[in-house]
C-alpha cells in the first residue's frame, strides 16, 4: 500500500533525512553529493541499495525542494526503481552556488543547469536514467537533459511547464532585414505597465533586486506568505478555472491570474496576501499539512529565495538566449510525457506552449494528462492519480525498449 506523509505520526523521527525528519519515513534518507560542477547537491533517495534498480531523477521547480517530491517517492520505489530527488542549484541544503543578486548569474543558465544533473548521474554510478521528470522550472530542465543528451535520460515526464522547443534562429535575415514595426509582445512589460490597470508579468518582477527582500521578509511572515501562494495556485483556490490564449499581447495575458500578471504597484507578498486562505480551508487542505509547509518556511527562511530567483533572470537574459538557440530546430526525440492539474494555469500561461509542445517539440508524446481536482501542484495534490499516470508512462517506455 502507498505510504502518503500525512498519515506518518509525526512523533516519529527520521535522523537520516537533512529536513522533515517527522514527515518523512525511514524509506528515505539524505545524501550530499559532489556533482564535479561545483556543487555539493542534497539528494532525497528512496529504494537505494540494489544497483539492479533503474534510476528515476526528479526536478523540482519554485518555490519548491526536492521534499515536493515526497508523495511520489516512495510509489516510485516500490516499483522498482532507484528515486533520487536533488535540491536543485540555489535551492535547500544544496551549498556550492552564489546567493548574490550580483554575483555569479551564468552558473544558473539552463546548459548548467543540465550539467548539474548528469554529473549528479554520473557520480551517483549511472551512465543513464530510465526517466528524468521536472516540475514547473524543472520541467525545462528535464526537457533540455532529454533534448542534449538523450543517450543519458530516455524519457521525460514534463510537469506543469509545456516545453515549445529551443529559441529559433533568425531565418534568412542576411536578405531579408527587418523592418516596420516591433513583432507583437516585442515590448510585452511596457504594453502590460500601459493597461488601464497597469499590470506586471511575475518573471520581470522575480529579476528584480527587490523580489527576494519582499517574499523573505514578508509581512505575514514566511510561513503564512508560503501557504498563501501555494493556496493560490491549487485546485482549492475555486478562481483558478484556466482556459488557452490567443496571443502573446497584453490584453491576452491580462486574463492571467495576478500571481502571474501582477499589479504594477505590488510585490509577490502582497499579492499573496489577498488570497490567504481560512482556517477551514487550512484545516481541509491534505496535501499540504501544517508540518509540512513549516519544512518549506524552514528552507526558505534560511536561503531566502534569491537562489531560485536567477533562474528567471537568466530564462530572459540574451547571453542565456542565444546559448540556447545553438539548438534551434532540434526537437525531444525520446518517450515522453505531459502531467498537470486541470485547474492549472501554467499549461497555458505561455500562448501556444501548449499545442507546439505536442505537435512539434516532442516528437514520442505517449501522453497528455490533465489530473482534475489539482492545480499548479499536481504531485503533491493528487499524488495518487500522478504516480499511477507516471508509473504507465514507465511501463510503457519500458515495453518499447523491450520491444
Amino acid at each position: 500500500m502507498w505510504w502518503l506523509p500525512e498519515n506518518r505520526p509525526e512523533h516519529d523521527v527520521n535522523a537520516d533525512v537533512a529536513y522533515g525528519e517527522r514527515t518523512l519515513p525511514p524509506a528515505f534518507r539524505s545524501r550530499f553529493v559532489d556533482n564535479g560542477n561545483g556543487l555539493t547537491m542534497h539528494v532525497l533517495q528512496a529504494g537505494w541499495g540494489d544497483r539492479s534498480r533503474p534510476c528515476i531523477v526528479l526536478l523540482h521547480g519554485f518555490p519548491e525542494l526536492a521534499y515536493s517530491w515526497r508523495k511520489l517517492m516512495l510509489p516510485l520505489a516500490e516499483a522498482g526503481f532507484c528515486v533520487v530527488a536533488p535540491d536543485q542549484r540555489g535551492y535547500g541544503r544544496t551549498t556550492g552556488w552564489d546567493h548574490n543578486y550580483d554575483g555569479d548569474l551564468a552558473s544558473f543558465r539552463m546548459l548548467n543547469l543540465v550539467r548539474d544533473t548528469i554529473g549528479l548521474v554520473s557520480a551517483l554510478g549511472y551512465r543513464s536514467v530510465a526517466a528524468v521528470v521536472g516540475h514547473d522550472f524543472g520541467s525545462p530542465v528535464a526537457a533540455w537533459c532529454s533534448l542534449v543528451r538523450p543517450d543519458v535520460f530516455r524519457s521525460v515526464v514534463l510537469m506543469s511547464a509545456p516545453f515549445a522547443g529551443p529559441p529559433p534562429l533568425p531565418f534568412n535575415a542576411a536578405v531579408e532585414r527587418p523592418h516596420g514595426a516591433a513583432p507583437p509582445g516585442a515590448n510585452i512589460n511596457d504594453d502590460l505597465a500601459s493597461l488601464p490597470r497597469p499590470r506586471k508579468h511575475y518573471v520581470l518582477y522575480y529579476g528584480t533586486r527587490e523580489a527576494d527582500l519582499d517574499m523573505r521578509h514578508a509581512p505575514q511572515g514566511i510561513r503564512n506568505f508560503l501557504r498563501a501562494y501555494y493556496h493560490a495556485k491549487s485546485a482549492d483556490w475555486q478562481q483558478n478555472r484556466p482556459f488557452p490564449l490567443t496571443s502573446w499581447t497584453a490584453a491576452e495575458l491580462a486574463k492571467l491570474p495576478a500571481y502571474y500578471v501582477m499589479a504594477l504597484d505590488k510585490g509577490m507578498a502582497e499579492t499573496a496576501a489577498s488570497e490567504m486562505p481560512s482556517a477551514a480551508e487550512i484545516a481541509a487542505c491534505r496535501w499540504l499539512t501544517d508540518a509540512e509547509l513549516q519544512v518549506y518556511a524552514d528552507e526558505y527562511a534560511r536561503t531566502g529565495f534569491q537562489g531560485g530567483l536567477q533562474w528567471y533572470r537568466c530564462a530572459v537574459d540574451p547571453k542565456s538566449v542565444r546559448e540556447l538557440q545553438t539548438y534551434s530546430g532540434r526537437t525531444i526525440d525520446v518517450p515522453s510525457c505531459f502531467i498537470a492539474g486541470a485547474h492549472d494555469w501554467g499549461v497555458y500561461q505561455r500562448p501556444g506552449d501548449f499545442a507546439k509542445m505536442q505537435t512539434e517539440a516532442c516528437t514520442r508524446m505517449l501522453g497528455v494528462h490533465l489530473v482534475e481536482s489539482a492545480g499548479h501542484w499536481v504531485q503533491q495534490e493528487q499524488a495518487p492519480a500522478t504516480a499511477r499516470l507516471l508509473l504507465e508512462f514507465l511501463q510503457r517506455t519500458s515495453e518499447h525498449r523491450d520491444g
